[in-house]
């Protein structure tokens, strides 16, 4: 098996060849038929991630917080001090075990001046800078420890930045030096509004970067994490913690000839990114000691984590998965989050590019073409039911009706289909080709018999929209069944006609992407009648077609028109039961089957639909609203086959 590897770029395909746009509305289906739309349904998917195939966002910030749990165990603030202290104190140890050793005035004068030393770490440094160790070893190991801090205080302030910073030579510490002040210059100018000469400056000082910064900002944004870790160090510490680290800080980048410029890059820094939480106090309690530069890491993470969970929890204005920086979730966690990030990252566009899901006026909705793709996946769960039941599915021969001649002919397209008209044809190439020459056909001279298509099978869903509806959890199945029907007829009976209808206080068309919108409808009414009087006036359109009417409720009619507007009763008024049946029995009359589908068995509702029953010889169904799509998707292909 070969693997190739590569940088990513943004052109790989972060779900490979096994998850399709599809299989992700497909995910979202649920939630987006409960009512929470394309918007809440993308959002909890993003949240979950999806089984086998990507890991969600909450998942992302669970292990966030185990990382932040992880690092605040082994955050010892005083650490650093203890650290430098334990040193500091077995090269003065070594020392006056030396100088007791010596009998001359000069050991004496020698041990008076160690006993007078400062209890600060910062006062015995700067005491011991100019002091003879009488011990060759204790000397070497004073060095050390000044090259130890020098590196260790660079570091705190700049990580990662130049390169070797240990055992820099003076004239290195000098170019150092300059280029923290040509970058100050070109904060300071660019808040002048002055042209700034970045290239110029990678140009010159590229190789203090390792990272090789695309931007000046990019460039800023690295530094001023760095020296915001290590004021919230200083600010978690206790005062007189603080003063000592602070003071031998200061001390070390002064006799380096580095102070004045640090100073200031730290004050232009906190200026430019004031977000950083600049001298915020980290409380840890921590048993890990820890040199000071990888304190001021540990810092630095702390704050990585704070900001990656604040951007991937999103609950602030604007919030985009965008806003979710890439390197510094690796530099918290591991390539592996990196991966997922992009994954989800490239959910909505994976849905957009494949047209089912748009952003209209800077909302998400679910496309045409994405609530076809839901109804068809719910049509192959409803054959998958099928199958398991036995039942067998008929497989049409023609697909709806069949096509009328008109009597005339129309010039063939490409990709047209359809019965050639072959005289027609055939004299297109004669004329073509002259009188006495072979008759060649080319493309341009074929024909076909135009036709007319006849609508075989014309039917009215009717669907309660009422707020009973989702309160006692129909609304899933109810909806899906529609979306599978839909499906059905579109792919395997084109000429028949669907017509879909939702009904709560009033009726009105409906598309099968409006299935997928967000809410639902917080009204009271259920009115049937002006549901029925719509259906009928669509279904005259079809005369000579075989005309349905399903209809799917949970309740009896509580809602009937009186002009244009709705009149509610609660319980149900004679008018409105009489007005209902009035309209189904129109319906019946004109030749349309009534099919209803009943979710619920209350005593008003068995009553009213046994009356109906009666009046127009419909079919009743009492159903469990998780059959309901097989039953009816069964029920139309048995009956279009008869």
């Amino acid at each position: 098996m070969r693997i190739r590897y590569s940088r990513w770029d943004g052109s790989q395909d972060p779900f490979g060849p096994d998850i399709h746009a599809a299989d992700l509305l497909e995910e979202m289906s649920e939630d987006l038929l409960t009512g929470l739309g394309a918007e809440g349904a993308l959002s909890r998917m993003l949240r979950r991630g999806m089984q086998g195939r990507f890991t969600g966002l909450d998942a992302l910030r669970s292990r966030l917080r185990e990382a932040r749990r992880r690092q605040h165990e082994a955050l010892d603030l005083q650490g650093p001090l203890e650290e430098i202290r334990r040193h500091l104190d077995g090269i003065l140890e070594r020392e006056r075990t030396t100088l007791s050793f010596k009998a001359e005035d000069d050991a004496r004068l020698r041990e008076a001046f160690l006993d007078a030393l400062p209890p600060d770490v910062p006062g015995q440094i700067r005491e011991l800078s100019g002091y003879r160790f009488a011990d060759p070893q204790g000397q070497q190991d004073f060095d050390d420890l000044m090259e130890y801090l020098r590196e260790q205080v660079m570091g705190a302030h700049f990580r990662n930045m130049a390169q070797g910073l240990k055992g820099l030579a003076t004239e290195d510490l000098a170019r150092f030096r300059d280029m923290l002040a040509e970058l100050n210059s070109m904060i300071e100018a660019r808040d002048r509004s002055e042209p700034l000469d970045f290239d110029g400056f990678m140009d010159r000082c590229g190789d203090f970067f390792p990272e090789n910064p695309r931007s000046l900002d990019e460039l800023l944004a690295g530094m001023a994490r760095r020296m915001a870790a290590m004021s919230r160090l200083l600010a978690s510490l206790t005062p007189e913690q603080r003063a000592e680290l602070q003071a031998l800080s200061e001390q070390i980048l002064a006799d380096m000839d580095l102070a004045f410029e640090v100073d200031r890059l730290g004050a232009n820094l906190a200026g430019l990114f004031p977000e950083m939480g600049w001298g915020e106090p980290e409380p840890a309690d921590g048993e890990g000691a820890m040199p000071l530069s990888a304190t001021v890491d540990v810092m630095e993470r702390l704050h990585d984590f704070e900001d990656l969970d604040r951007a991937l929890r999103g609950d602030y204005a604007g919030a985009s998965l965008e806003d979710v920086d890439e390197e510094a979730l690796g530099r918290a966690l591991d390539e592996e989050a990196v991966s997922d990030l992009r994954r989800l990252k490239a959910v909505e566009r994976a849905l957009e590019k494949a047209g089912l899901l748009t952003r209209r006026e800077g909302h998400l909705e679910v496309t045409p073409k994405g609530a076809r793709k839901l109804g068809e996946r719910a049509l192959v769960r409803v054959f998958e039911q099928l199958r398991r039941d036995r039942e067998g599915i008929h497989e049409a021969r023609d697909a709806g009706g069949l096509a009328e001649p008109t009597g005339s002919t129309r010039p063939w397209r490409f990709g047209d289909a359809g019965q050639i008209a072959v005289q027609r044809t055939v004299f297109n190439a004669v004329v073509r080709g002259g009188v006495g020459d072979r008759v060649r056909l080319q493309p341009d001279d074929f024909e076909l018999i135009e036709a007319e298509q006849r609508t075989e099978a014309a039917t009215a869903l009717l669907l309660d929209l009422s707020f009973s509806m989702p309160l006692r959890g129909h609304f899933v199945h109810a909806k899906r069944m529609a979306l599978a029907l839909h499906a059905l007829i579109e792919g395997r009976y084109p000429h028949d006609r669907l017509y879909m209808i939702g009904f709560s206080d009033y009726a009105r068309r409906m598309e099968p992407r409006d299935l997928t919108a967000a809410g639902w409808e917080r009204v009271y009414g259920t009115n049937m009648q002006h549901a029925f009087n719509l259906a009928g006036r669509l279904l005259s359109q079809h005369p000579r077609a075989t005309r349905q009417v399903i209809m799917v409720t949970d309740g009896e009619p509580t809602a009937h028109l009186e002009g244009e507007r709705s009149a509610f009763s609660w319980p149900p008024v004679a008018k409105t039961i009489r007005l209902t049946l009035a309209e189904a029995i129109r319906l019946a009359r004109a030749g349309v089957t009534l099919n209803v589908f009943m979710l619920e068995d209350s005593p008003g509702l068995v009553r009213f639909m046994e009356r109906l029953a009666r009046l127009t010889s419909g079919r009743i169904f009492l159903m469990d609203d998780r059959e309901i799509g097989e039953f009816i998707v069964r029920d139309y292909v048995t009956r279009r086959a008869g």
